[in-house]
């Protein structure tokens, strides 16, 4: 150990039920749009999108792939660039629904349906975050709801937790956090970077 002393504190203060919650996460899912970017989109004269991703959030789903809590994005919205940033974060898989689906709420609750088949999970084992009204089918099944700050009223009533950062800007890395620290993985966690 090179001497650098590492909290084991959680950095927010929860309740025993919610960390309890937290302890039997195995799998993050977020959506996209308004959770890992602050919700804008950025089109060029050729119609070409882009988005901004915060570095902090990255790292966070990178430190979940490390210890072996996977990661999958659920979003309406495809982009080219998405498949590059889940890539460089270690994301385990991108779901998009389908375009031509108004009802991205029932594309979101299949998409959900078919990951707890594949990965043989309970609904206690995984954590979602979700911003806008169509996360809220999500929400209302997954173990553990999570809104962003920036989430409407509907989906922060819907949330058992609201991030103290928006989408975008380290909501991601602050729940990735609280996992690893509920789960006492913390420490082992950061000490793969020293």
């Amino acid at each position: 150990m090179s001497g650098l002393e590492i909290s084991a504190e959680i950095p927010l203060m929860i309740s025993k039920k919610l960390r309890d919650k937290f302890k039997k996460i195995k799998l993050l899912l977020l959506d996209v749009d308004g959770v890992l970017t602050d919700g804008r989109i950025i089109y060029d004269s050729e119609g070409r999108d882009a988005k901004c991703f915060d570095v902090h959030d990255g790292l966070g789903v990178a430190l979940l792939a490390r210890m072996g809590i996977k990661t999958i994005l659920v979003t309406a919205k495809g982009s080219g660039c998405l498949a590059h940033r889940a890539k460089d974060m270690r994301a385990e898989a991108v779901y998009r629904m389908d375009r031509n689906n108004s009802a991205g709420h029932i594309a979101k609750t299949e998409a959900y349906a078919k990951i707890l088949k594949k990965y043989g999970l309970r609904h206690e084992n995984i954590c979602f975050v979700g911003d806008d009204l169509v996360d809220l089918c999500v929400l209302n099944i997954c173990g553990l709801p999570v809104a962003t700050r920036n989430a409407v009223a509907e989906v922060r009533r819907a949330a058992v937790y609201v991030t103290r950062h928006p989408g975008g800007r380290g909501a991601v890395r602050e729940i990735a956090e609280l996992i690893l620290r509920s789960q006492g993985r913390w420490q082992e966690a950061v000490e793969k970077f020293l």
